[in-house]
């Protein structure tokens, strides 16, 4: 696991867009895996910035998201298909047919577990965006996930339920389930971004860095892959020795 600290949360927005740029310059298909959130608006808005000066192209490029919330459809102000329209999808030259998110209305998520996990191992995504919850979690992979964990349904935990209700009106309209993939398929990443920025990740940045590597803080289990990043603002670093 490599760390990198920026002094500020643009600075840091700027590395992780260059080394998505980088990697999309020298293989027009990469295949990208992409996290939602507040941390990574600030990467997607500079990777737009970069398509609309003429830059970059992502029209061979597939994505696949880590998670959508159960009980939105995807055209749903809240959804995170949604989300990756509004910020990086609907402002790039991406295929619609190359992009990957779970169906979180399906009638059986659990199908759609089965079914988005079978799109996935159709291939290897190159790189792997993350943020990181104040509980440690990746993905929806809250406390307690098994390492070898695939897509699966989820039960969020209450502090990822409040964390998130800042999206929402209230935390009642916070949806209590979500689909997201597993710690197994975010290892089978070539290569992994984890990004975190602000005081309110410094609990969580330190026990995924120093603490012990279990379930307890499933960031943890990132030391476990070959090639992981962590890009940190100074701010989310400050537990760190």
């Amino acid at each position: 696991m490599e760390i990198k600290i920026f002094d500020n949360y643009n600075d840091l927005c700027v590395a992780v867009a260059d080394e998505i740029i980088g990697l999309v310059r020298k293989k027009h298909d990469a295949i990208l895996g992409l996290a939602t959130g507040s941390t990574p608006v600030g990467v997607y808005r500079e990777l737009v910035k970069d398509f609309q000066a003429g830059f970059t192209s992502y029209k061979n490029v597939t994505t696949f998201n880590l998670d959508e919330y159960v009980g939105l459809g995807s055209n749903w102000e809240k959804s995170y298909r949604s989300y990756m329209d509004n910020n990086l999808f609907n402002h790039i030259d991406i295929n619609p047919d190359c992009i990957f998110i779970p169906n979180g209305y399906n009638a059986n998520p659990d199908l759609e577990c089965e079914a988005y996990e079978k799109k996935i191992n159709r291939h290897q995504i190159d790189l792997q965006l993350l943020g990181i919850g104040s509980n440690g979690h990746i993905g929806f992979n809250e406390p307690g996930t098994a390492f070898d964990s695939v897509t699966h349904l989820v039960r969020l935990d209450k502090k990822t339920r409040s964390d998130n209700s800042r999206f929402f009106n209230s935390l009642d309209e916070v949806p209590l389930l979500a689909i997201t993939m597993g710690i197994k398929n975010i290892l089978k990443s070539k290569k992994i971004i984890l990004m975190a920025s602000g005081t309110g990740k410094q609990n969580a940045v330190f026990r995924m860095i120093q603490g012990p590597v279990d379930n307890s803080c499933p960031a943890s289990f990132l030391r476990e892959h070959s090639d992981t990043w962590v890009y940190l603002d100074k701010d989310a670093a400050g537990k760190l020795e």
